[in-house]
């Protein structure tokens, strides 16, 4: 079916607000959090209202019940990933804690003068993670480079000896939070694989954007966050290939994650539930099933499509505003939906972030302004921050110029003043 952007916005009640001034409100801050369809509130809605219980530990109608929905959310989001089993889906708070668990529980193994390889484009939960081990075992943290243009740099990885007989562990994002650029992921796994290294991938971009199917993607292990994609917030998912899985060690101890419990020793439950100490965020796994559900009813090739075109429509429209630098790619090949971009005034200084934000803000525009967690990206480029535009498959082109001619009454407002 026609990919009907304005029904889709009819799902999402929070697209017809406006702003205290009574401008219509244009949001373009997905990146850090998409808005929710009613379908999805609804549905944790009916779970709080009439099948509220834990999962697991109570013989009664409700308890069932709500195992029954826990569980089938894990089916759904194994489905909707492409996964070989339903245990391969292991539910965290976000995809922060997700990584942290692949950190922790991959770390077990690690040696001193072993190597943990990432890129400089990754955001702060696919860096400090890894620092933290390399500073507990003694491992090494290596990282890819971007070329010019926010492209990871292959060559030079290879002319560096990047991934070598050392290399245990490299970690990736699929999707740049800040360039939007789309990593080429298999190529990268199958260069790691050849070394014996466990690839990860941060997918938190990537998941509601694009297709992904685990089968055919080359990790070993993969994250991303329920916020991101339609979905709640307070719920991540961590999956890995089962036989992996099973080798970890438990990342948290408590309720449900243990086989035996003595006061000399435990024994642990078989992955996913070793991995899901304590009560798990039930009524968030039921919103994000059904988040899922509804970016499958849509068509992820339909979203992508959608993203591209919407994506491609705003950078013709940036490249009209003087002043305007786009960090990352500025075409559409290998390129997602987030464009961060950096405006200098007419005295040659860049107008800070905030102050851009704030402006837009001022006319009903929620952008983000800052480093978006990937500081020593920013570092790369030689700028201390950037202002983000982001989109989702609710973006309008009618949103993009809103964009447009608030940057250019920006521009106008910062010229006046130098």
């Amino acid at each position: 079916m026609p990919f009907d952007v304005e029904a889709i916005r009819a799902d999402f009640p929070i697209l017809e607000r406006t702003t205290p001034d009574g401008l219509p409100l244009v949001y373009l801050d997905s990146a850090n959090s998409s808005q929710k369809p009613r379908v999805v509130v609804e549905a944790m809605e009916d779970h709080y209202l009439n099948h509220n219980a834990n999962v697991a530990r109570a013989m009664h109608l409700l308890g069932a019940e709500a195992t029954e929905a826990f569980e089938g959310a894990r089916a759904t989001l194994a489905a909707f990933l492409g996964a070989a089993r339903s245990e391969e889906i292991v539910f965290t708070k976000n995809a922060s804690e997700a990584l942290n668990l692949c950190a922790h529980t991959l770390g077990a193994a690690l040696q001193p003068g072993d190597e943990i390889v990432i890129s400089v484009m990754e955001h702060h939960s696919n860096i400090v993670p890894w620092q933290l081990l390399a500073a507990r075992t003694g491992a090494v943290l290596r990282w890819y480079d971007v070329t010019a243009d926010g492209r990871l740099d292959l060559e030079a990885a290879v002319h560096d000896g990047l991934l070598n007989e050392r290399t245990k562990i490299v970690s990736v994002a699929y999707v740049s939070n800040v360039l939007g650029t789309v990593n080429p992921v298999r190529e990268v796994a199958a260069a790691a694989h050849a070394v014996g290294a466990v690839v990860v991938v941060d997918a938190s971009q990537a998941v509601p954007q694009l297709p992904v199917d685990v089968s055919t993607l080359g990790a070993d292990l993969l994250v991303f966050t329920g916020h991101k994609m339609v979905g709640p917030t307070g719920i991540g998912v961590l999956w890995g290939r089962y036989d992996l899985l099973a080798e970890l060690p438990p990342f948290l101890g408590g309720g449900e994650m243990i086989e035996v419990v003595t006061m000399t020793g435990s024994t642990y439950a078989a992955p996913p539930h070793r991995f899901e100490a304590g009560t798990p965020p039930i009524a968030q796994a039921v919103g994000l099933a059904t988040a899922a559900s509804y970016l499958t009813d849509l068509g992820m090739a339909q979203i992508a499509a959608h993203e591209q075109e919407i994506t491609a429509y705003a950078l013709q429209g940036l490249a009209t505003i003087p002043g305007l630098r786009v960090l990352g790619p500025d075409t559409m090949q290998d390129r997602g939906g987030a464009v961060s971009f950096t405006l200098t005034d007419a005295g040659g200084d860049q107008v800070h972030p905030h102050d851009v934000s704030q402006l837009l803000d001022s006319r009903g525009i929620a952008v983000r302004g800052g480093h978006h967690c990937a500081r020593p990206l920013h570092e790369r480029f030689g700028v201390q921050s950037s202002t983000r535009a982001s989109f989702y498959l609710y973006t309008t082109r009618g949103e993009i110029d809103a964009l447009v001619d608030g940057l250019g009454y920006t521009m106008r407002f910062f010229g006046a003043r130098s």
